[in-house]
């Protein structure tokens, strides 16, 4: 019996849209199971990063926390794909790169409408946020980005399949949206 190709997946900064999609592949999921094992990923809940022939990561890198997260899935992904449009590109978390943080922050917590008893949260608990909204090829090296917001179902399904039958993955344009 061949052994099965492990597949990772975590999210960022982000709204968990291409997860969605990956779970979008409906009852075809089956048949990956067939081929493969799934290791860190909400479908498992498992927490760590073992070591993963595939890791697909989403989401923009906003915290301490993320990029943790995120070099921790480098080490153990044999091959690393960026995920949409925030793992790409920053995606809509990085509006924020426009302003400060200091200023973001101060209109979050200080000046913002509504705010009851303002001060800028100070736990060790939070995660220390970065000046900005970084995409993941900024801090460790990608392999492949699938684009999309969020790639479709099928898009992520053409890909990983080429990337298990050992083809270099290719998407047809009618396979890419951007709504």
């Amino acid at each position: 019996m061949t052994a099965k190709i492990s597949i990772a997946t975590t999210s960022l900064a982000g709204c968990f849209g291409c997860h969605m999609s990956l779970l979008d592949v409906d009852e075809r999921i089956t048949g990956l199971a067939e081929v493969a094992v799934f290791d860190r990923s909400p479908l498992t809940d498992i927490k760590n990063c073992h070591h993963s022939d595939i890791g697909l990561i989403e989401g923009g890198v906003c915290n301490a926390e993320n990029v943790h997260v995120l070099r921790e899935f480098r080490k153990n992904c044999k091959t690393l794909i960026a995920v949409g449009a925030c793992a790409i590109n920053g995606g809509l978390p990085a509006l924020r790169n426009k302003i400060s943080l200091k200023e973001c922050l101060e209109e979050s917590y200080i000046d913002g409408l509504g705010v009851v008893n303002p001060q800028i949260p100070n736990d060790p608990e939070l995660p220390l946020l970065l000046d900005k909204v970084y995409p993941v090829h900024e801090i460790v090296k990608v392999d492949y980005s699938l684009p999309g917001c969020p790639p479709s179902a099928d898009a992520i399904w053409t890909f990983i399949t080429d990337l298990l039958a050992g083809r270099e993955p290719t998407l047809p344009g009618e396979l890419m949206h951007y709504d």
